[in-house]
């Protein structure tokens, strides 16, 4: 497969599921929550409040810098920098935290952070491994996720609220995902792939 023909397949995939749209704010998550979940010593409280008030402030900071862009609102970069506060927020909890603190820590906030709506790191590993794709193959799956990731969340404001609505908009995108990979993957490597991915489904926006 020429990297032409690659090329002609992610820019048709991208101009396929692109949408319009602004920003709005979003809810955070509850720290407060958590506390009532876990016994922290006074000492442990305190550096707990400091840490997540921090990285809650750093998140307001990249939205509003990401709001001030208006129609332009770039979800997808905001997205990645969430991801990369989270993190960030995570080692430095880890030392405030015991082992099975941390361990409840860590899933209270992949249980309540809003996710990138997209084939993940590892399931794209996956993806590729299980599935036996070539690196062409491969590059199709990426840029047909990454186009998917873009239309909806480019589309937020039309479904903002509203669940069904936005299940609507993720099923119709996610048919045009598979669809736009379907066309280069060889019938063996795509049932393979449908195989892996027959779990991902529309989860609601917190």
């Amino acid at each position: 497969m020429n990297n032409t023909y690659i090329r002609t397949i992610v820019v048709a995939v991208t101009t396929l599921l692109v949408v319009s749209c602004s920003g709005d704010k979003k809810k955070g998550i509850d720290y407060n929550q958590f506390k009532t979940e876990i016994q922290l010593t006074p000492d442990q409280t305190k550096s707990f409040d400091e840490i997540t008030k921090k990285y809650q402030d750093l998140q307001e900071q990249n939205f509003q810098a990401a709001k001030a862009q208006g129609g332009n609102m770039d979800r997808v970069a905001l997205g990645i920098k969430n991801e990369e506060l989270r993190a960030q927020q995570s080692l430095e909890m880890a030392k405030v935290l015991d082992g099975p603190q941390m361990e409840q820590f860590n899933k209270f906030v992949d249980e309540n952070s809003r996710k990138r709506p997209r084939y993940d790191n590892a399931l794209l590993e996956r993806i590729k491994t299980e599935a036996q794709l070539s690196e062409d193959e491969f590059k199709v799956v990426n840029a047909a996720n990454d186009a998917f990731e873009k239309a909806f969340n480019d589309a937020h404001d039309v479904y903002h609220g509203n669940n069904d609505l936005a299940k609507e908009y993720w099923e119709k995108f996610d048919a045009q995902r598979k669809a736009a990979i379907q066309k280069t993957l060889t019938p063996e490597h795509y049932t393979k792939f449908e195989e892996i991915v027959k779990e991902v489904q529309f989860k609601g926006r917190k």
